[in-house]
This record gives structure tokens, C-alpha cells and sequence, in this order.
């Protein structure tokens, strides 16, 4: 991928999450605990899963989190051809949760907050294509209308200074990334993109949202 191979000083230069500190909490929500005793499934879109992935995987009630493509077929779902930028996938994240812990509002929260940049079209800091592009990517009318709703109340609320550009379309399938993929800012905390553009979103949500944090939450 072109943002993973541009030198160092080109992704400090233009990484970064541009997104304000805090966000309100969504008006439009499942109720915690009340919508099912069992996991759920989100599936989100936002520049290089990479950073998006260990985002969510610090959350309470997060159980795991897959890298992987999204809004293509399965035939084309492959790193090699996904970073061509000429098949319908995006780098995504799919994150089991406990809805009893966390709702489907709250990871949207996140997603929007510290996760990624969703202002910026089919691009994220230094990476450039439409595989890098904003995405809500839901199962179910309820998703669709929990997202289209916290859209249009950040949008009236004027949280960002550029306009929303993230995509809300139904989801036809989730493929999961090569091995290599996954936790990989985990298992290569000094690997320099990583240290340019996927330690700070960390470090601004222990910031700013510490009390969802594992072991920090009450």
C-alpha cells in the first residue's frame, strides 16, 4: 500500500486524526443490555485497518476484531489486490461485542471520534484510494438507522469543520485479512507508520476516553 511504503517524514507530515477530542453520545441507540443476550457483530471503514483495529480492541465489551475488506467480492478480497484501489472493497474491521457492555452507539462514537478521519474522501492521513475510504457498513435496519441518525446529529451539531463523508451501505460480506494483518500494531508497536499514525489515535482515546477502556472501566 502506497501510505505503508511512503517514507517516514511523508506520513508524520500528513498523518493524523483530525477529528475534535469529544463527541456526544448518540441520541439514537440500542439500550444497553436490552437488545440481546448474546454478541453482536459491527463493521466499520476508516483508512488502514490497522489503527482501526487496535482502536476497538481496547474497549470493555469488545471480544475481538478482525482486519479485513469489506463491499467487494470474495474473489477480489486479498491484500495485493485490495491496495490496487480497483475493486468495491475497503480496508475495514469487523468487532464482536457484548451489546450488555457496550452498544452499536458507542462504537459509532469511537469510530467517528478517534478511530479515523471522517471528513477526508477516500483517503486517511498519507494512504490514498477509495480502499482507504469512510464506511458504515450494516447488517440490519437498526444499524442503519442508529448510523444514519448520529450523522445527521454531528452534522447539525457542527463537530467538524468539513463535511461528514462517510458512506452508510448495507453489508454483503466481511473477509478477514491475511494473518500478517491482524493485531499488527500490537505485535509492531515501533514499526514507523505506526508510530506516525496509529500510536496517537491510541494515545488520544486513553486520553479522552479512558473510562471505556479495559481494565479501566468501573
Amino acid at each position: 500500500m502506497v501510505g505503508k511504503i511512503f517514507p517516514v517524514l511523508m506520513a508524520a507530515l500528513m498523518g493524523g486524526c483530525a477529528t475534535p477530542a469529544m463527541l456526544p453520545d448518540p441520541v439514537v441507540d440500542t439500550n444497553k443490555g436490552a437488545a440481546s443476550k448474546h454478541d453482536d457483530t459491527a463493521v466499520f471503514a476508516g483508512g488502514c485497518f490497522w489503527g482501526v483495529e487496535a482502536v476497538f480492541e481496547q474497549l470493555t465489551g469488545v471480544h475481538r476484531v478482525l482486519a479485513g475488506f469489506a463491499g467487494g467480492d470474495a474473489l477480489s478480497a486479498h491484500y495485493e489486490i485490495v491496495s490496487s484501489g480497483l475493486t468495491h472493497h475497503a480496508e475495514s474491521v469487523q468487532i464482536t461485542y457484548d451489546p450488555a457492555q457496550i452498544t452499536y452507539g458507542r462504537l459509532l462514537k469511537i469510530f467517528f471520534a478517534v478511530a479515523h478521519d471522517p471528513t477526508q474522501r477516500n483517503r486517511q492521513g498519507p494512504d490514498s484510494g477509495p480502499q482507504y475510504r469512510s464506511a458504515i457498513f450494516y447488517k440490519d435496519a437498526e444499524q442503519k438507522r442508529i448510523a444514519e441518525a448520529y450523522i445527521q446529529q454531528l452534522a447539525a451539531a457542527h463537530v467538524f469543520k468539513s463535511s461528514i463523508v462517510t458512506e452508510v451501505v448495507p453489508l454483503d460480506g466481511f473477509y478477514p485479512a491475511e494473518e500478517y494483518h491482524q493485531q499488527f500494531v500490537k505485535r509492531n508497536p515501533d514499526y514507523p507508520y505506526v508510530v506516525y499514525n496509529d500510536l496517537p489515535k491510541l494515545a488520544a482515546l486513553k486520553r479522552d476516553y479512558a473510562p471505556l477502556l479495559k481494565n479501566q472501566s468501573k
